[in-house]
């Protein structure tokens, strides 16, 4: 764990801040590592006239300025650690975390995004108190709430509710009810620092929902405009209750005036000049960055959404006016957004891209016909999550979008221009046999490379531009005002140009062994390809060619040659340029997708898994019809044995019982008569003898 003191003068003010890889105390940890101590006491104005005469002494020796040694809690060691942190602690037990509290000038506890930190902060806020005499200098505890302390608050005046509420209210100011604990907290850190303020300072700041620099509880429709995946980005409710907000740097210097002034008002409200409305916000994020339309959802569709928190629906839905005086009068400020985030959006919606990330590839794949652009320009498409741009599909697209502009009753004036413009297309098509003049099409292109979401993700030209000229005419735009274009055509031009070639025997040989159903009503009949291949290379040897013009803007081109049709080389080619690129810079595989995927993949393996069990079902249930049908059989079969046994048997009983009954039984039966009136001492004997004397065959 590194530790920045020995970085620092041995001045510098030691700040705690808990959740310092959580948004709010990330941001406000960055602010103040970039500050001097005290450096909010001296107005602007004369921080000017001190530089300035700070010139005419430069050849003496100055003195180090004291800054902001931040450390803090952090949820989990996995995440990067923070160049501005000074020491992270997890998983501290509380009498450890007391010692490093003790350690700090300033201790700043956020109970703005996570509840569950409401219970430490009230430990931590008592715990100095009760050591307030073992301190070894004095200490100041700011806590940072939520406005949502004052959502429920009644107007300052009954009679005008227009009238916004301010600091001095704050005694009778109530919360919403999932905030009760949040005032109960506010409460008790104003009370404990009443006790001795020289030695023990305690602050409340309320602050209101917090934008910019990557945004959190904005973030939402920040990302559905961004994305664009949606043609109307939702306003939950009639969209009229008025949102208290500040810029998150807004809210600490706001801080950072606090620690430098020690101000006489222990509560502080944080929030803009702005009173917009939750419809003002939203429709001011999707001009910005997404579609430009909105649409009123019932308030019951905000919790359907997964990405809000309790708190943040809780947030989003109030309704309150309110202004922070005191700051305005008592403290020095740079601003960051003063007026909202309505007034500032365009910078915001700057911040929001930077902070994220999100930033717009843009690519041209130049090539002869039949090289495999479109292919490879798909491929990477739908691995850069980038926007494909052909030149027929658009001018068809253009038309469309035209035609149904011309169908809407609601604006006369686009319905007029859109009319006009579609008239001029169409009759530039007839005259030219169904082709468009480089200034139409131009346009054409332009405006959708200037497209939201081309200026969003990014975009993949291919096979466009053809020419030097037309090159020149879309990326420069000469003909255009300079102001406004300029800035434009920079957010156009590509970052990088990759030009795929061929042999021109390979190409002919690819064309020519194309399916007929392929061929069909495309330019790639033999005589259409040879003429647009001969175009192409007479095209690529004049002395102003198309790689020449991204030569002249340092854009230089990556040249990939294709020697056959197997898909591996295409693979190669993609790797390649994938190489080159980069990473993606966007959302990446957003959650829902992988939560679709998985799903997707579960029901299948569930189907599967049932399938199984009913193909094993089934053959179970034919192999016991099988072993009935045998046992059946078996049991027929035995008893047809049985039977020939007994019917052999039979008949091969026959001569002997005969012979029995003919020879033997007569001579038994007097045998058995004359033992009975004899009734010799061994019957046996006399009857085996009678016998023996009385046999016929003897």
């Amino acid at each position: 764990m590194a530790d920045k003191t020995e970085e620092r003068p041995r001045n510098s003010r030691r700040v705690f801040i808990n959740d310092v890889n959580k948004y709010t105390s990330k941001n406000i940890a960055r602010f103040l590592d970039s500050c001097v101590v005290g450096a909010s006491l001296v107005d602007p104005g004369e921080a000017d006239v001190e530089e300035d005469d700070d010139t005419l002494h430069d050849k003496q020796p100055k003195l180090k300025s004291p800054t902001f040694q931040i450390v803090g809690t952090v949820s989990s060691q996995t995440e990067e650690k923070c160049s501005f942190i000074a020491e992270e602690y997890s998983n501290l037990k509380r009498e450890d975390l007391l010692c490093h509290l003790m350690n700090c000038d300033v201790i700043i506890y956020d109970i703005t995004q996570h509840a569950d930190q409401i219970n430490e902060a009230q430990w931590a806020v008592s715990a100095l108190h009760e050591q307030m005499d073992q301190f070894s200098g004095p200490k100041m505890f700011i806590l940072v709430s939520s406005i949502m302390t004052w959502a429920v608050t009644k107007p300052a005046d009954k009679d005008d509710p227009e009238i916004p509420l301010r600091e001095e209210h704050y005694r009778r100011r109530k919360a919403h009810p999932n905030f009760q604990n949040h005032i109960g907290l506010e409460k008790l850190v104003v009370k404990l620092g009443k006790t001795k303020s020289t030695q023990f300072s305690t602050y409340v700041v309320a602050s209101g929902l917090q934008y910019g620099m990557g945004e959190h509880i904005f973030h939402l429709f920040f990302k559905m405009s961004w994305l664009g995946e949606i043609s109307e980005v939702p306003i939950f409710g009639d969209g009229s209750n008025i949102i208290p907000t500040v810029h998150i740097n807004d809210l600490a210097g706001i801080i950072q005036n606090v620690i430098d002034h020690k101000p006489k008002s222990q509560y502080l409200v944080a929030v803009d000049d702005s009173k917009s409305t939750m419809e003002d916000i939203i429709k001011a994020i999707t001009l910005a960055l997404g579609p430009g339309k909105t649409q009123n959802v019932s308030k019951e569709e905000i919790y359907l959404i997964r990405d809000l928190t309790q708190t943040d629906i809780d947030s989003l839905l109030v309704n309150l006016r309110i202004e922070a005086t005191y700051l305005k009068e008592n403290f020095n400020i740079q601003w960051v957004s003063e007026t909202g985030i309505v007034e500032n959006i365009e910078q915001i919606a700057e911040e929001y891209k930077q902070t994220r990330g999100l930033l717009p590839l843009r690519i041209c794949i130049l090539g002869p016909p039949a090289v495999g652009k479109s292919t490879i320009a798909e491929r990477i498409c739908k691995h850069y999550k980038l926007h494909h741009v052909k030149l027929k599909e658009t001018i068809t697209e253009t038309l469309e979008i035209l035609e149904s502009c011309v169908h809407m009753e609601d604006v006369e004036n686009d319905q007029s221009e859109a009319q006009e413009f579609l008239d001029t297309l169409k009759e530039n098509m007839n005259q030219n046999e169904g082709r468009l003049d480089d200034q139409y099409v131009i346009r054409i292109m332009r405006d959708k490379l200037r497209t939201k979401p081309c200026m969003n993700q990014g975009f993949i030209l291919d096979g466009f531009p053809k020419t030097y000229e037309q090159a020149k005419e879309l990326f420069t735009g000469e003909e255009e005002p300079e102001d406004l274009q300029s800035k434009h055509e920079k957010k156009i031009i590509p970052e990088f140009v990759f030009f795929i070639d061929a042999t021109d025997v390979f190409l002919k040989n690819r064309v020519l062994n194309l399916p007929e159903t392929v061929v069909e009503g495309t330019f790639y009949t033999p005589e259409q390809f040879l003429r647009r291949l001969a175009n192409f290379r007479e095209r690529n040897v004049e002395d102003e060619t198309l790689l020449n013009y991204f030569e002249d803007l340092e854009i230089h081109p990556e040249h990939l040659e294709i020697t056959s049709n197997d898909d591996n080389e295409y693979l190669l080619i993609i790797e390649k340029i994938c190489k080159k690129v980069g990473k993606p810079k966007n959302y990446g595989t957003i959650l829902d997708e992988v939560e679709e995927e998985e799903r997707r993949q579960a029901e299948q393996q569930l189907r599967e898994q049932a399938e199984q069990r009913a193909e094993a079902k089934l053959r179970e249930e034919e192999e016991a019809q099988q072993r009935d049908q045998r046992w059946g059989q078996w049991n027929q079969q035995l008893e047809e044995v049985r039977r020939q046994e007994h019917d052999l048997l039979e008949s091969q009983s026959e001569p002997l019982r005969n012979y029995l009954m003919r020879d033997v039984m007569p001579i038994l039966t007097q045998g058995l008569i004359e033992c009975c009136r004899i009734r010799p001492e061994d019957p046996i004997d006399f009857l085996a003898e009678y016998l023996l004397q009385n046999n016929p065959e003897a």
